[in-house]
């Protein structure tokens, strides 16, 4: 049976998107998109419109920066980084996260 699509909670996107930039460097968004995609194994599709907008949001914010850059199919691409700001929010958002995410664990789990 295949696996159901899951549903990117809102603000995670920002999360995932700067640990990845954390981790593998500089990237241009389809690569971002296929990352998530490969780490989810399949239970997450990203679109154009889910994606770019994030990127957007994630330079306006001084999170990321954008340089044009030549990508691996010899194409002009925009490629994105973490800024020192951006590190920081990672730190952040990951502590963010697992507080959340222990807390919705403990009410699955049915302990208080």
């Amino acid at each position: 049976m295949p696996k159901p699509e899951a549903e990117v909670l809102r603000g995670t996107l920002d999360l995932m998107v700067l640990r990845i930039l954390d981790t593998l460097g500089p990237l241009h968004g389809y690569g971002i998109a296929r990352r998530l995609e490969e780490v989810a194994e399949g239970a997450l599709s990203l679109n154009q419109g889910t994606l770019y907008p994030a990127l957007l949001r994630l330079q306006h914010r001084g999170w990321i920066r954008a340089e044009w850059g030549i990508s691996e199919n010899n194409r002009r691409a925009r490629y994105f980084s973490l800024t020192r700001t951006g590190q920081r929010q990672l730190v952040w958002e990951a502590r963010n996260w697992h507080l959340i995410s222990a807390i919705i664990d403990r009410l699955l789990a049915g302990t208080q």
